[in-house]
């Protein structure tokens, strides 16, 4: 970490060393899954598959979000206690995170197969749909048994950033991910293995990730596993868990996000269309919504990497106390994010059916109609989506767990859930439901806006109160 000089070094500089890796890191992971939805809309399985996949995703993005509650936690606290100096304090952390990480991915992969039913039912999948219904049992199955390769692969990435090597946790990720790319196709279409193919190489792809990033325990360049870092200790895995809860949140806001639109799609998808005199039917709104939130992740993802980039800049300088450092930094990666959903917006408004065109040749009117409504009313609030995301991280960064907490449940929970259940219940309709995320999205960046600029407040009023009190007692 000294020699990436985190406390002198241009921030432009090491963002771009940090996030760059982060990013990719962030965008292949999820890759994953839209890779799959990609092939799996090109098979005969077609739309039945991508509403399959749909169904089973929010179960992985879950198990993904209790990999970074303990790893980004881990991360954001080890480089608060490298900025201190806290060298035994930065092997326990690391330690006692690895350690819960474990436990929690056995335990999220026994729970998964106990509840398959249960599960699959939770997010949108009915019995009734008979072949979506076993496309989605078949995904899901083959999914859970590499559950804790890919939490603890996940889990570990953060930790390896915050180590100062951004690079190789990207290239732990793109690895994994690379091959997935590669073994898709092949175990789909040649081997005939259908969604059963694209579930096999998303697990080969994350037992890769998991391989390398174990590797690097061994290799590690500002701590150590060893048998007292890894003894737990209250305090320690207190401070990782609320430290990284933002992190959970975010995850657990797309499970939300999922759960509900699934069951509000399976629900009033056979209800009439007012504008159009049309029924959509439950398997086009559940395949539209599920591709919407994988480009929706993939946006999100380039944010949160940005963002997770500075997150050692800003924890290594609060901890030396140097605020106008902090201060640059989170307005550096704001412009960033900002810049994403500026691009994010024109793509999703101006261009909607080439995003639905990577997915598959579903031409039928009904399912076009739909996708392009989803994109751009659905997306139509990405720009402050970005932003909301990147505030929730920063706000963890400055070990402000409970104003990051707050930020992350606000859009995604509080108010979107409540709202969109209200309109579709009062229209019927699975596209007036659709307003709920701009309207979450205006409340929340305006709050996000405010915690951020109270933060920042706070730090320095805490840095002019201790130059003041060091300046006293030497007089």
């Amino acid at each position: 970490m000294k020699e990436l000089d985190l406390g002198h070094e241009k921030i432009g500089t090491l963002i771009r060393r940090f996030s760059i890796p982060c990013v990719i890191s962030m965008v292949v992971a999820a890759l994953y899954n839209i890779v799959d939805q990609i092939f799996i809309g090109w098979s005969p399985a077609g739309a039945y598959g991508n509403a399959a996949t749909n169904i089973v995703y929010p179960f992985t993005v879950f198990a993904l979000g209790i990999a970074l509650l303990v790893g980004d936690g881990a991360a954001a606290q080890f480089s608060i206690a490298l900025g201190m100096g806290n060298k035994k304090k930065a092997d326990r952390i690391i330690g006692n995170g690895l350690i819960v990480l474990i436990v929690s991915a056995l335990a999220i992969c026994l729970i998964g197969f106990l509840f398959q039913p249960q599960i699959l039912a939770l997010f949108g999948g009915d019995p009734e749909e008979t072949e979506c219904y076993q496309y989605a049992n078949d995904y899901y199955h083959i999914i859970c048994m590499g559950i804790p390769c890919y939490m603890i692969g996940q889990g570990l990435n953060g930790a390896i950033r915050a180590d100062g090597a951004p690079r190789y946790a990207m290239v732990c990720t793109l690895t994994g991910a690379l091959a997935n790319l590669i073994l898709d196709p092949v175990f789909i279409f040649p081997l005939g293995l259908g969604v059963k193919g694209a579930a096999i190489a998303t697990v080969d792809g994350e037992i890769i990730t998991f391989a390398m990033s174990i590797v690097y325990l061994g290799r590690s360049r500002n701590f150590r596993i060893t048998p007292e870092s890894v003894r737990l200790q209250a305090s320690t895995v207190k401070n990782v868990i609320q430290t990284g809860m933002a992190s959970l949140i975010v995850q657990l806001s797309i499970v939300v996000i999922i759960a509900v639109n699934n069951n509000l799609l399976t629900r009033y998808g056979y209800q009439t269309h007012a504008s159009t005199g049309k029924a959509f039917g439950a398997v086009i709104p559940l395949a539209v919504i599920g591709i919407v939130m994988k480009v929706f992740g993939i946006v999100i993802s380039i944010v949160i990497g940005i963002s997770l980039g500075g997150q050692p800049i800003i924890g290594y300088n609060i901890g030396s106390g140097n605020v106008r450092r902090v201060k640059g930094t989170v307005q550096y990666i704001t412009k960033l994010v900002i810049s994403v959903g500026v691009t994010a917006f024109l793509i999703f408004e101006l261009a909607p059916d080439l995003v639905i065109s990577l997915f598959g040749s579903h031409n039928t009117t009904e399912y076009m109609e739909y996708a392009r409504l989803c994109i751009r009313i659905f997306l139509g609030g990405i720009i402050l989506t970005c932003y909301i995301k990147s505030a929730a991280i920063i706000l963890q960064a400055a070990g402000n767990s409970v104003k990051s907490t707050i930020l992350a449940l606000l859009r995604d929970v509080i108010i979107f859930v409540p709202t969109s259940i209200l309109i579709a219940a009062v229209s019927k309709s699975i596209v007036t439901m659709l307003w709920a995320a701009v309207i979450s999205d205006v409340i929340a960046a305006g709050t996000g806006f405010l915690f951020v600029s109270s933060e920042i407040h706070h730090l320095e009023k805490t840095a002019e109160k201790d130059t003041f009190t060091q300046e006293a007692s030497c007089t």
